[in-house]
């Protein structure tokens, strides 16, 4: 069995919070958001966890400092400054050199509803397919301010599109990203050295790395495994606290029916 390792992107600022804090770390259920997104991953079977840092990042170790995890490590790769998603993956490449290849998730740090059985299914999915880019993708009824997941006549994956790219016909599309990915180590790496640097905000996008190595010519699997309830962003107080609701009635359902949440 290949190594499963996770990459979290937990550098951001989060300036729509009304807060000092890192945005990843204000508390949902009684737990740093950025704290669920790591109890997924090992859950799911992950041996290391890189989490990528970069504003106020004392704060981000310091919520791992009782990690307590022995089967899975906890390691951290700094942003700086910070240039975009692609940006920050390549800074836990360093993470990576001189280690065979693995599969690796890469996942957003603000995502506290990430289920650990819909990793999994991402996982299988990736290791059984042989693609090197799997993206686990979500249906949901008002897709706006997400990428838009096109296919093509067949039903097999051709790009994401961001909103601000989309034509009047891809804005209609109710598959989005949700930023679920699996890869093989290797193809990562190398196609993020490829993603040019946006011109219009300066940044380098994880999003251009599945089309990129779709031109490869290898494979690039879809799976549409997340919940729509999953996707609630949280970029607000206000969807804070949504959020914060959903995840306390999940916990208290699986306690009920003593399942997992």
């Amino acid at each position: 069995m290949r190594e499963l390792t996770a990459i979290i992107l937990a550098a951001g600022k989060g300036t729509r919070m009304r807060s000092d804090l890192p945005k990843v770390a204000h508390h949902v259920a009684d737990a740093p958001m950025v704290r669920w997104v790591a109890d997924a991953c090992a859950e799911a079977g992950c041996s290391r966890i890189i989490l990528v840092v970069g504003h106020q990042q004392e704060i981000i170790r310091a919520i791992f400092e009782d990690w307590g995890n022995d089967e899975c490590a906890v390691e951290f790769a700094v942003q700086e400054p910070q240039l975009g998603t692609g940006h920050a993956v390549r800074c836990a490449e360093p993470f990576f050199e001189g280690r065979p290849a693995c599969d690796v998730f890469v996942l957003a740090g603000d995502g506290p509803l990430i289920r650990a059985a819909t990793l999994a299914t991402l996982h299988e999915r990736h290791a059984s397919s042989g693609a090197k880019a799997t993206l686990a993708t979500s249906i949901i009824s008002d897709p706006s301010g997400y990428g838009r997941i096109v296919r093509d006549e067949q039903g097999r994956f051709l790009a994401i599109v961001e909103e601000k790219n989309c034509t009047p016909q891809q804005r209609e599309i109710n598959e989005v990203n949700p930023s679920y990915y699996c890869f093989d180590s290797g193809a990562l790496f190398d196609a993020l050295a490829r993603v040019s640097r946006d011109e219009r905000t300066g940044e380098f996008f994880l999003t251009d790395v599945p089309a990129l190595l779709l031109a490869d010519g290898v494979r690039v699997e879809v799976i549409d495994a997340v919940p729509s309830e999953d996707v609630l962003s949280i970029n607000t107080p206000e969807q804070l606290a949504e959020v914060d609701a959903i995840l306390r009635s999940r916990l208290g359902a699986a306690r009920t029916t003593g399942g997992m949440r």
